[in-house]
């Protein structure tokens, strides 16, 4: 068996944003695409939101692979089932970075959406990052185990958030929406919304638009 070492680097990625952040803005979303995704793609589907009042940045996934045997299309993972811990903690890093450059004022409302695998990215950073927001959107995809109702005891009791699902997404059994709803009503109490549409597992934006407009 060889020996793993550890060495420590300093790092550069992207990010992207979708309109302007000025003196009409009302909303600042932050918004974690899913597996397979670049951040310029995923940012597409909040070209529907009112852009004089909502301001979107869309972290990049770092891993990045290619779709497919022709080796064309590029995606992006933000974890795997390798050194989770280690890769976790790189990834709240750099959020926490691209959420100091963006330097929001405290009273825009704060909006974060995570999509199928960027669920566990948004709500891992705001458990330990203790970030209150004004809504939280859980699209598609499954709350880190390791989370505990304490965790989230810091967001305020107006705080709302949607499950978010795909009455045919392919990814969520009737088990795992069992579990998932009973895991999110355990998190956030009565303030956990569910929200279901007529369609598989993509980006709703029809559903984003009426979280966004309530």
């Amino acid at each position: 068996m060889g020996l793993e070492k550890q060495v420590s680097y300093k790092t550069t990625n992207t990010y992207q944003t979708l309109n302007s952040y000025n003196n009409t803005t009302k909303n600042v979303w932050i918004v974690f695409h899913g597996l397979g995704f670049l951040s310029r793609y995923f940012l597409r589907h909040f070209e529907i939101l009112d852009p004089t009042e909502n301001y979107i940045i869309c972290p990049q996934a770092p891993s990045k692979f290619y779709l497919g045997e022709d080796f064309k299309h590029v995606g992006a993972c933000w974890l795997t089932k390798e050194d989770t811990v280690l890769e976790t903690s790189n990834v709240l890093r750099y959020i926490d970075e691209v959420f100091a450059a963006e330097n929001i004022h405290p009273k825009t409302n704060l909006i974060v959406l995570g999509y199928s695998q960027g669920v566990s990215i948004a709500t891992r950073w705001l458990a330990s990052r203790k970030i209150s927001c004004k809504k939280l959107i859980l699209h598609s995809g499954g709350i880190p185990k390791e989370l505990t109702p304490k965790d989230f005891s810091h967001l305020d009791s107006t705080t709302q958030t949607t499950y978010l699902y795909g009455d045919k997404d392919q990814y969520i059994t009737q088990t795992r929406k069992t579990e998932e709803t009973r895991k999110a009503t355990a998190l956030f109490g009565p303030n956990l919304t569910s929200l279901v549409f007529d369609g598989i597992h993509e980006v709703h934006g029809p559903s984003i638009l009426d979280i966004a407009s309530n």
